[in-house]
This record gives structure tokens, C-alpha cells and sequence, in this order.
């Protein structure tokens, strides 16, 4: 029979770790309920066990242990901590344990200072009677519109447990779809940044030093190629403007934040990105999958279609995605279809419109917006991996292009000079 490993909870919310033999997981799970054990983790022994032994290894109090931290209303955790808590506590729950006793435990285990004193703060408002979503919009940086509204609506239907673990999931595939986009943008701004950085060095460093040599062994500049004649003039004229180039460099950057500070800005640049060659394709996705898994994800989860509009704008992440979900808002308070809107606003393919349409005429619409998400996340996925192999070779051809032209007007002078003294002093 199997053995499997598992950390858990015993009455007193105090965490244990052992192993059991069970022929599978479920019934491990039970077998440890029925101890009055209430597991957070179980893995078979030689499949997945390795971080439970690892997290059984570590002491809870050790990980408590430092300096106490007071987190205002304004504290702020990153998304990973949240999701990690998110994920932690609906275990917990799922699990048998109530929610008061669950915070305590999260509170006395959390390594993050601010989120240890917020969890804490938790489980004080709702041991006094507070419910969990009054208390959880007293954090608005740590936890937004969605998380509370959607631990409200648990609330209220009596599946807290269910909307805490839809809410991991959402958390988790956000979270990996934000990762996904990152990785495709950051590798071309590092290549650039290095080209950039490159191209500096050898424009005000390299090139002065070989134009003095140039100058001692040639004497007379007509003689230069013209490849060389052009890369030194632009190195000269870089040297002479540098600081204005700095200058000019730092005011465009602190302008465009400005501008896109603005409602206007925001709009436009937004705009921009979707109409962008080769990333304009893959903003778009990645917007139509985050409005149709917050929409879904909310929906699903009892908060009413109307509310849920508002929230998803909110977190919708771009202003032209945001205007179509207004207008979309705007139509089913007047009774009328989703459809109509979708189509107006140019962001939305026929595809997801028609998954829409099908969605409201079935009455299945929160399942068919969470289709549609899938669907999405699997096309940025691999328009991510088309992208970056696109990317790669163009970047190291570009590279290439800009050092091997200076390298090239830099050695054809030398190449002359080598031809000379070949030729002896009579040449």
C-alpha cells in the first residue's frame, strides 16, 4: 500500500507533520479526519513529497519569529504573498477548519511581516463579529474590488470555501499569464538596452582613441573611407551633444509618464498598444482574457452581472477594454444583449462575441466567458513562444548589424595601412 506524507492541523490549530499508508490520496485525507487532524498538505511518498518534507522540517515558530509590523490601510503585499494566503486559507477551510481558526494559524506561520499583522488584524475584526468581507475591505491595496466582492457573495450563498479556491485559481492563472507577457516584452528591451549600451561605449570611448591613431598614421583624413569617415563624425557628434542627448532622453521619459497620467494619455496609449506590430496581437489577447476570467470568475462565484461589470472595468487594465464593458454595462441594464456592444467596440473578435451570444441564449454564460479565458490563455501562450523565437534571431542580427559596421569602418583604415607598409617605403 502507498505511504504518503502529509502536514496538518490538529484541535488546537498547531501544525504536525507524519506519514501514513493509504491507497490513495483521498483516503489518506480522510484517514487524518477522522483523527481530528485537519491536513494542508499530502503527497504520495516519491511523487511531489519532497516540499513536504522539506516544509515539515521547518519549525512554524521559527518562521514567526522577527520584528512586529502594524499594517495601515494602505499596507501592500505583492500578488504572490496574496495568492500564496489565498490558496492557504481555502485549503484550510475546504478542510474542515473554521475560518477564525484558520486565519490564526495563516497569522502565526505568515513570513511576511505586513501580511502576518493584516491576517492578524483579520481574525481579531472577525472573532469580534465583523464578517470576513467588512474586514477585508479595510486593506483596499492588498485586497480589491474583486477579492472582497467575491468573498461577499461566498459569504452570503454559504460556499466561502468554493469562491476562496476560485479565487486561487484565478490568482494563479493571472498571475501566470502576467509572467508570460513580461517574459515576451522584457527580452527585447534588455537586447536594446545592451545594443544602446554598446553602441555609447564604442562611440565615445572606442572610436576616439582609433581616430588619433588615424590621425598619426595616415595624416591626412581624405584618405579615410567613407564607412569610417561617417562613423567618426557621428562619434564626434555624440561626444559634442551627449549631455543634451541625456537631457532630451530624460524629458521625453517624464513626458510621456505625464501624458500618460492623463485620462487622455491613457486612452491613447492604450490604444496604441493594441494596434502595435507583433505585440499589438498579443495585448489584445491577454485583454479579452482577463475581462472574460474576471467576468466569468465573478459571476460564477454570485455576484450579479452588474456588479460584476463595474469590478472587471476596474480591473480591466486597459481604457479601450474598459469603455467597451461600459457600453456593455450600459446594455444589460436596459435588458438588452451583451452582443451588441461587444461588436461595436473593435477589440473583440467574432469568435468570442459568437461564444457570448451562444453563452446568454443557453444561460450558460459564466462557463462559456471561462471557456472563452482558456481558450485565450492558450492562444498568448503560444503566440508568447512565436513571438520570442521571432525575436531571438532578429535581436542578434540587429546586434550584429550595429557592432560589426562600427567594427568595420574601424578596421578598414588598418587594413589600408598594412597594404602601405607591405609595400615598402618607395610604394
Amino acid at each position: 500500500m502507498p505511504k504518503f506524507h502529509y502536514i496538518a492541523l490538529d484541535q488546537n490549530g498547531q501544525e504536525v507533520a507524519g506519514e501514513l499508508d493509504a491507497s490513495n490520496e483521498a483516503e489518506a485525507i480522510n484517514l487524518l479526519r477522522q483523527s481530528q487532524l485537519y491536513p494542508t498538505q499530502v503527497a504520495q511518498e516519491g511523487k511531489g513529497d519532497a516540499a513536504v518534507k522539506k516544509r515539515a522540517a521547518k519549525s512554524p515558530a521559527a518562521k514567526s519569529k522577527g520584528k512586529a509590523v502594524k499594517a495601515g490601510a494602505n499596507a501592500k503585499v505583492k500578488p504572490k504573498t496574496l495568492m500564496v494566503f489565498t490558496r492557504q486559507l481555502a485549503t484550510l477551510i475546504d478542510s474542515g477548519l473554521p475560518l477564525l481558526r484558520g486565519l490564526t494559524v495563516l497569522s502565526r506561520q505568515e513570513p511576511n511581516p505586513v501580511m502576518k499583522s493584516t491576517i492578524a488584524t483579520l481574525a481579531d475584526n472577525v472573532q469580534t463579529g465583523s464578517t470576513f468581507s467588512e474586514t477585508l475591505g479595510q486593506y483596499p491595496r492588498i485586497f480589491n474590488k474583486l477579492y472582497v466582492n467575491m468573498v461577499k457573495a461566498g459569504e452570503l450563498g454559504g460556499v466561502l470555501e468554493i469562491v476562496l479556491n476560485r479565487l486561487a485559481e484565478y490568482q494563479e492563472k493571472a498571475q501566470k499569464l502576467k509572467n508570460k507577457i513580461m517574459a515576451a516584452m522584457i527580452y527585447p528591451l534588455v537586447v536594446m538596452f545592451i545594443a544602446l549600451a554598446i553602441l555609447i561605449f564604442l562611440m565615445l570611448v572606442i572610436v576616439p582613441k582609433f581616430e588619433k591613431i588615424f590621425e598619426e598614421m595616415l595624416g591626412d583624413k581624405n584618405k579615410l573611407p567613407t564607412l569610417t569617415k561617417y562613423v567618426i563624425g557621428f562619434s564626434r557628434w555624440m561626444g559634442d551633444n551627449f549631455l543634451w542627448l541625456a537631457g532630451g532622453v530624460t524629458v521625453i521619459f517624464i513626458g510621456w509618464r505625464i501624458f500618460a497620467a492623463t485620462p487622455g494619455g491613457r486612452r491613447a496609449i492604450d490604444g496604441w498598444k493594441l494596434k502595435l506590430p507583433l505585440f499589438g496581437d498579443v495585448q489584445r489577447k491577454t485583454a479579452i482574457s482577463r475581462f472574460t476570467r474576471t467576468l466569468g470568475t465573478l459571476v460564477t462565484s454570485g455576484v450579479p452581472i452588474l456588479q460584476a461589470l463595474n469590478i472587471t472595468r476596474e480591473t480591466a487594465g486597459n481604457a479601450i477594454v474598459s469603455e467597451s464593458i461600459v457600453k456593455v454595462h450600459d446594455a444589460v441594464k436596459e435588458g438588452e444583449s451583451m452582443v451588441a456592444p461587444l461588436e461595436s467596440s473593435s477589440v473583440f473578435p467574432p469568435m468570442v462575441i459568437s461564444m457570448v451570444d451562444v453563452g446568454e441564449e443557453t444561460g450558460q454564460l459564466p462557463e462559456m466567458l471561462l471557456k472563452i479565458a482558456d481558450v485565450y490563455e492558450d492562444e498568448v501562450d503560444n503566440s508568447v513562444s512565436a513571438l520570442t523565437s521571432m525575436l531571438e534571431p532578429l535581436m542578434i542580427v540587429l546586434l550584429a548589424l550595429v557592432v560589426g559596421t562600427i567594427v568595420l569602418a574601424l578596421f578598414l583604415p588598418l587594413i589600408e595601412v598594412i597594404k602601405q607598409l607591405s609595400a615598402g617605403p618607395g610604394a
